[in-house]
C-alpha cells in the first residue's frame, strides 16, 4: 500500500558481526570504493560505501551488552551483505579478489539478467557482489 506521506528513502547503515573486527575491516577496506571512517578497534569499525551508505562491523559479544548507549543487538552465525557493482565490472572484481586469495564461493546468473559473485569475509559472512538486477522492479 503506497503512502503519500513520509517514506523510507533507503538503507542508511547496515551491520555485520565479526569476532575479529580489525581483520574483517581490512577485508572491506580493500574493496574498491570502500573507505574506513577512522581506525577500527576490537569493538567496531565503520566504513563508507560509494553510494553514501555506511557498513558497520561489531564484535557480536560486545554489541549485545544491554548497557550500551544504543539498544543492544547482535547475530549468531554468518550474515549477508550485497554490494551493487558497476555494469561490466563483476568479472574484473572477481579476478581481483582471487588475486588476493579470496575464494569465490558461488557465481549466479539471475532470471532478471543480473549476475552475482559470492565470497566470505574473514568472519564467515556471505558477501555478494551483484551486477544488474536479481529482483523484479
Amino acid at each position: 500500500m503506497a503512502s503519500s506521506g513520509p517514506r523510507i528513502l533507503g538503507v542508511y547503515e547496515t551491520v555485520l558481526y565479526a569476532p575479529d573486527v580489525v581483520a574483517t575491516a581490512r577485508f572491506y577496506a580493500d574493496l574498491p570504493g570502500v573507505r574506513l571512517l577512522g581506525e577500527p578497534d576490537d569493538f567496531s569499525a565503520a566504513l563508507r560505501l560509494p553510494d553514501g551508505g555506511v557498513l558497520l562491523l561489531f564484535d557480536p559479544a560486545r554489541s549485545s551488552d544491554p548497557d550500551r548507549s544504543v539498544p543492544s543487538h547482535g547475530a549468531i552465525g554468518p550474515g549477508h551483505v550485497a554490494f551493487s557493482v558497476e555494469s561490466g565490472s563483476l568479472d574484473a572484481l572477481a579476478d581481483e579478489l582471487r588475486a588476493r586469495d579470496v575464494e569465490i564461493v558461488r557465481k549466479i546468473t539471475w532470471r532478471q539478467g543480473g549476475r552475482s559473485v559470492y565470497v566470505r569475509d574473514p568472519a564467515g559472512n556471505a558477501v555478494e557482489l551483484i551486477e544488474g538486477e536479481a529482483w523484479p522492479a
